[in-house]
């Protein structure tokens, strides 16, 4: 564990008990008890739901005197000493830093095939926070449709210590009994020295330089280097857009580096970051459904431990890959947090955006080629602060989309979304996929 937290920049971690030393990190305001379920994406509409935890359970705690508490805490405490638990005490003291370093400590066990146990003791964060982490994760744990693509989390557990006597999170992993399961762990880890970090973010940037800056798929991008430009009489200064980058094909390195993006957009005014683009060439690798599937049950999870603390109110996600399809992204027909809107609402946007005949001209195939406004060369997630989102799409963005089945639902950018889908349709699937296929090449 001598490595544990090497590469986590945002985060002082010392492997005793206790330490505590400050870090200047303003941060979103931790949901204690209710999950916010945003859908906005960047920029389509909002449906949000809540699902209660911790209230509806019975606290056996409740009665018990803090001083009782302490006590038994700190015997608990020395019984996982006794038997060899690495204690680790982090200073973390908001929900971004309390995230960068669960997922960082997750990544470094993920790494060992043997069966492990690590208590991280918090006492900067509330009980109510961690308790609502761990039971978050034991749900997901229970989702078949994201962990056929997260296999790596199955072997892990993760519990408050003493179901919340302290500030304590205790994370196990069973062992890797399985050698052909050993062996695809340990063939993955080997490729992700076959990505070249200056390759594959000139490919990147060469996307971006098409898409998003030469049909200005997002209008305040002029360059591959500055955003947010075009928005200063709204109170917002361009900001350079940070590059950053992990060859990672393990799901628990690629939360550690988001959660340490998120981080650092915290720790650093907007002038001189104003959005990161995180590349992840090892998930998701290649154009294959299932590549696509690891890809979306990635980028899910972040966005699900993001809304997990309310951070979609500070930031908001775009996400991209080589074969991306928003038809095979759940939910098929409501919005998903960091995609582009149903493909079964971008005839109601045309209507809307004043170009019913293209609505109604338009083949299923033509409209499915506004996906190539998501297909990077590699996984990549934008990540904006929602200042900048809410500026550019003004105070009136948000409109009843009729859907055209009795159903109406609120939704945002239907000038963008038109003038992107159309685009799209206009340049033909041969020279969006040949482009596309020029600049995987890049990374070679």
């Amino acid at each position: 564990m001598s490595s544990l937290f090497g590469a986590v920049a945002a985060l002082v971690v010392a492997v005793v008990v206790g330490t505590s030393s400050s870090v200047s990190v303003s941060a979103f305001t931790p949901s204690t008890i209710t999950i916010s379920r945003a859908m906005m994406h960047h920029p389509t509409s909002i449906t949000t739901t809540s699902l209660r935890l911790s209230d509806t359970i019975n606290n056996p705690l409740a009665d018990m005197s803090d001083e009782r508490k302490s006590n038994l805490f700190q015997s608990l405490l020395r019984d996982l000493q006794i038997e060899g638990v690495p204690l680790l005490g982090c200073d973390a003291n908001q929900v971004s830093t309390l995230n960068a370093a669960i997922w960082t400590t997750m990544a470094e066990l993920s790494d060992n095939h043997e069966a492990q146990r690590v208590c991280l003791i918090m006492e900067a964060i509330p009980t109510s926070a961690l308790l609502a982490f761990a039971e978050d994760f034991t749900v997901l744990k229970t989702q078949v449709r994201l962990m056929e693509y997260l296999p790596e989390l199955k072997r892990f557990s993760i519990s408050v210590l003493g179901k919340g006597l302290g500030p304590a999170l205790l994370i196990e992993t069973e062992e890797r009994a399985d050698d052909e399961e050993k062996s695809a762990v340990t063939s993955l880890k080997a490729m992700e020295s076959a990505f070249d970090k200056d390759k594959t973010i000139t490919a990147l940037k060469s996307f971006i330089g098409r898409v998003v800056v030469g049909l200005e798929a997002c209008p305040y991008t002029k360059s591959v280097d500055l955003s947010a430009v075009g928005l200063e009489q709204r109170g917002i200064t361009p900001g350079p857009i940070g590059y950053r980058y992990s060859p990672t094909t393990d799901a628990c390195m690629a939360m550690s580096m988001f959660w340490n993006c998120i981080c650092e957009m915290m720790s650093t005014p907007e002038v001189n970051l104003s959005s990161i683009m995180l590349s992840l060439p090892g998930i998701g690798m290649g154009a294959t459904r299932e590549a696509h599937n690891r890809f979306a049950a990635v980028v899910e999870l972040m966005g699900r431990y993001l809304c997990l603390f309310r951070g979609d109110g500070a930031f908001g996600l775009v996400h991209f890959h080589p074969a991306y399809d928003r038809s095979i992204i759940h939910p098929l027909a409501k919005p998903s947090y960091g995609h582009l809107p149903p493909m079964s609402w971008l005839r109601p946007i045309l209507k809307m955006g004043g170009h019913g005949d293209k609505a109604e001209i338009l083949t299923d195939d033509e409209l499915a080629l506004s996906n190539f406004q998501r297909r990077a060369p590699h996984t990549a997630i934008n990540i904006l602060r929602m200042t900048q989102v809410n500026a550019a799409a003004g105070s009136k963005s948000i409109v009843d989309l009729d859907l055209g089945d009795g159903r109406t639902e609120k939704a945002s950018g239907i000038t963008l979304y038109t003038r992107n889908t159309l685009r799209m349709a206009e340049m033909g699937r041969d020279a969006l996929q040949t482009a596309v296929d020029a600049e995987v090449a890049m990374q070679n």
